[in-house]
């Protein structure tokens, strides 16, 4: 019997909140966005919806990888872009890059949502094998 392991996460956000805090804390975009995060979601008419499903995705990956947020993890070690097609993806950098390759994860997936009040993502990762339509770190 083959066993497939994933890690699996969750997280709901309010966009006010997010909003509030892009209006009263400088420093709040630069420490939680990457360059290519904040270039993808400050021209859009709704940005704070775009910046609270990223907001979202970073907390979700923190819960799947068992870690939650903490001093050694940096906010832009996590990133959310979307391809071509806007399908979205993630990209790894400092010490989250190294839990995911310590856990031998190859395959991520993310899905998100948002309405006018709420963004949520859940983000989906499997050590091993690499299936044909996930994406590949």
């Amino acid at each position: 019997m083959v066993r497939i392991y994933m890690f699996i996460g969750i997280d709901i956000v309010e966009i006010n909140r997010i909003k509030k805090l892009c209006i009263s804390n400088e420093r709040f975009l630069n420490k939680i966005y990457t360059v290519k995060e904040l270039e993808y979601c400050l021209p859009k008419k709704n940005r704070h919806q775009h910046l609270a499903a990223r907001f979202a995705t970073k907390e979700a990956m923190f819960k799947a990888l068992g870690t939650g947020w903490t001093g050694k993890i940096k906010w832009t070690d996590v990133e959310l872009l979307n391809d071509e097609k806007g399908k979205p993806y993630l990209n790894f950098y400092g010490n989250v890059k190294e839990l995911v390759e310590e856990k031998n994860i190859n395959t991520a997936e993310v899905s998100l949502s948002h309405c006018n009040e709420y963004a949520i993502a859940q983000v989906l990762l499997v050590p091993g094998a690499v299936s044909a339509a996930s994406s590949k770190l």
